[in-house]
């Protein structure tokens, strides 16, 4: 496992971001998705980047695997599924809410100490069953309630308030910023809220990189390593059924991923490499191929990926382009484009 010293924040600018992504019609770019990327080999040196991926930027939830180390090394006794759950942009799926009931019961509290923000089913197929049987928006069914029950009991066992846990001054967020800032390497830049309540910390995507590696790199029995194998053995608690960050975890061996709103996507490997994307736009059809371009020039096999390069783009019902990752980021394209 590599480690870094703390390192100053990143700059608060504007991003100078580069093309990642072309989105192709019928052989015209007809139109550009622009975004940063960086990947780092398992002694963290960068071996590619392309826009910039130095400035201070909010990864979302892609920094919940930090979040879930900050709690373990607060003490939380999570392992296995719940613990995947922990670090979960869940789809509302039942297991997801049962999961979370089961944490909030393991700390002795109920769904009404929760202070994430109510709301929807992150899966589309289950929000749309959800709307038809006419239930109504709940904390639980939000995509991050196991991340928060797992923060109550961390809160519970450390003898922490609880009905201020989401406080940028309470104990617990204040343990999170240090694992954030152990981990990236680098100081927070800026805190904010999060959609679900919580507060969010600014790094850069380099830092973001910086952190997975270490998690995915970790000594067996650490706080690290014991995210890292919840996340992988049980990665559709940490997502849901069909979702790409999942898949892409079962197609590439060791792989741990994660994504975040507004484009994000960081993954690593068990031996320190690391590749983190954002797209500036926050699109989320170029999150996975451009993701994908980036890991295979990390190392990964590219005949693992090919599922990954995107969905086709199509004209009168037939496939007549695609997004591609530029040439720059992918000399070679993972599948052909129309």
């Amino acid at each position: 496992m590599h480690s870094s010293p703390v390192a100053d924040a990143p700059l608060v600018r504007e991003p100078l971001h580069a093309p990642v992504a072309h989105l192709v019609r019928g052989g015209i770019i007809e139109g550009i998705h622009y975004g940063s990327v960086v990947v780092l080999d398992a002694d963290g040196r960068v071996r590619f980047q392309l826009g910039d991926i130095e400035a201070a930027f909010y990864p979302r939830s892609a920094l919940k695997p930090v979040q879930a180390v900050a709690m373990l090394r607060a003490g939380l006794p999570l392992e296995g599924e719940l613990l995947s759950l922990a670090a979960a942009s869940h789809s509302g799926e039942e297991r997801h809410i049962a999961g979370t009931r089961r944490i909030l019961e393991l700390a002795g509290l109920a769904e009404d100490d929760l202070r994430n923000v109510p709301d929807m089913p992150f899966g589309a197929a289950v929000r749309d069953s959800w709307i038809r049987a006419g239930r109504l928006p709940s904390r639980l069914a939000q995509n991050c309630s196991g991340k928060h029950a797992a923060m109550l009991w961390t809160a519970a066992l450390n003898g922490w308030t609880l009905k201020d846990y989401l406080d940028p001054a309470h104990p617990l967020q204040q343990a999170v910023a240090a694992t954030v800032e152990d981990l990236t390497g680098q100081r927070v830049a800026r805190v904010t809220v999060d959609g679900c309540g919580a507060p969010l910390f600014s790094v850069s995507l380099h830092g973001l990189a910086r952190a997975l590696a270490r998690i995915t790199s970790a000594e067996p029995g650490t706080p690290e390593a014991r995210v890292a194998g919840a996340m992988r053995e049980h990665a559709e608690m940490a997502s849901g059924s069909g979702r790409d960050v999942a898949a892409l975890m079962r197609a590439v061996p060791g792989l741990l991923a994660k994504d975040g709103f507004e484009g994000v996507q960081v993954a690593a490997l068990p031996d320190g490499r690391a590749v983190a994307v954002k797209i500036a736009d926050g699109a989320d059809r170029a999150r996975v191929p451009v993701a994908a371009a980036a890991l295979a020039r990390a190392g990964v096999d590219p005949a693992l990926l090919t599922e990954f390069a995107g969905e086709p783009l199509l004209g009168g019902g037939e496939p007549v382009g695609c997004v591609r990752p530029v040439r720059a980021l992918d000399p070679v394209p993972l599948t052909a484009c129309g």
